[in-house]
């Protein structure tokens, strides 16, 4: 289904480009009446690559931008803690209270029961946000160095202008040299809203679809983000995701017949602490689905998406079928939302242990 470059050939199996925010927790308690928060990084499509390194052991980077201070320090050492490649961080002047660039912060806090988790992003003017073309030289990383794998999505895309036409440019050169090519919908109308909004979105994301392999996203994300609707939106959520879904993901390879793999991962939210979670791929005119966990417990649900992504992914580079790297994935995001933060903690172990029918007995 995929070309797939050798490992022999690329010192790097995949690559993300996006923004890294420092993420501030409050626990189990409230931002508004927090004292005290815990620090994390996270960002959509770095998510992907730190998954893909410490969970599944694969050689990955990420291609961003801090402002230099403190806070980018910081950032960069925990994204050393996860083991992937810093070499393109980009480092811009700081010219002490961040008006001209400035590191992003996600404050994001847990739902619970009835309660919907909540991000309040402070990232307006981050010197990621203020990539263009020119800025990197992708010849030397898809040329010279090589990478199997190159993640992108709509947050980045979404952040201005210039990072939406450097997308563009990241990805005419990858697939110039052959390296798969994903992107993650992610819409976000937070970001979109003071540049046009869903018809922006859409204009942005018709220019990028053409250079993309492997499509992720969610109901919002393709109706958003590409005008696509789900028929039926009064059925229960198991035919939803059974007929809706698959009718949604046909139309969307009809209009993008060049794509390889089009993936949603299906959530049903009970409360904020307890989803049915699967997902549902449409490939070479064949509709695929994975395992479906029922009921599943949340603890920290940011991140799951991408998490999914990161195990499908890892099954696509390792050559599984679509139904077993669909399980990778599925079972992945789970596992990842059981622990806090926006990153994975799980161990290959823990996701295969799920993926073969493993139950959550303690283990001795």
């Amino acid at each position: 289904m995929l070309d797939l470059r050798t490992k022999h050939g690329c010192l790097f199996d995949e690559i993300s480009l996006g923004e890294v925010m420092l993420r501030l927790d409050p626990g189990e308690g409230r931002i508004k009446s927090a004292r005290a928060f815990r620090a994390w990084e996270g960002g959509g499509e770095y998510n992907v690559a730190r998954g893909l390194r410490r969970c599944f052991g694969l050689r990955t980077a990420i291609i961003t931008a801090f402002a230099e201070n403190e806070i980018g320090a910081l950032l960069e050492d925990l994204i050393l803690q996860g083991g992937v490649d810093t070499r393109f961080i980009q480092w811009k002047p700081f010219d002490g209270i961040g008006r001209t660039a400035r590191n992003g912060l996600n404050f994001t806090e847990r739902g619970f029961g009835p309660r919907a988790a909540l991000g309040v992003s402070d990232r307006a003017y981050t010197a990621v946000s203020q990539l263009k073309p020119g800025d990197i030289d992708w010849e030397h990383i898809f040329g010279t160095l090589g990478a199997r794998w190159f993640h992108t999505g709509g947050i980045f895309a979404a952040l201005s202008e210039t990072t939406a036409a450097l997308t563009l440019e990241a990805l005419e050169c990858a697939k110039k040299h052959g390296t798969v090519t994903s992107y993650d919908l992610n819409y976000r109308p937070s970001l979109w809203k003071e540049r046009g909004g869903q018809a922006r979105a859409r204009e942005v994301n018709a220019a990028i679809l053409p250079y993309i392999d492997v499509l992720f996203g969610n109901e919002e994300d393709f109706t958003a983000c590409l005008g696509f609707e789900i028929e039926g939106s009064d059925a229960s959520l198991k035919e939803l995701s059974a007929a809706g879904y698959e009718r949604m993901l046909r139309a969307v390879a009809a209009a993008y017949p060049h794509l390889k793999l089009a993936a949603a991962s299906l959530r049903g939210v009970k409360t904020a602490t307890r989803n049915d979670w699967s997902a549902i791929a449409f490939a070479g005119g064949t509709v695929y689905t994975g395992m479906a966990l029922d009921d599943l417990e949340i603890f920290d649900r940011v991140g799951g998406g991408d998490s999914f992504a990161s195990g499908l992914i890892y099954g696509l580079l390792s050559e599984m079928t679509i139904p077993e790297a669909l399980d990778y994935g599925i079972a992945h995001g789970a596992l990842a939302m059981t622990t806090p933060g926006d990153t994975s903690m799980a161990s290959f172990a823990e996701v295969k242990r799920l993926v073969d029918g493993g139950s959550a007995r303690v283990l001795r």
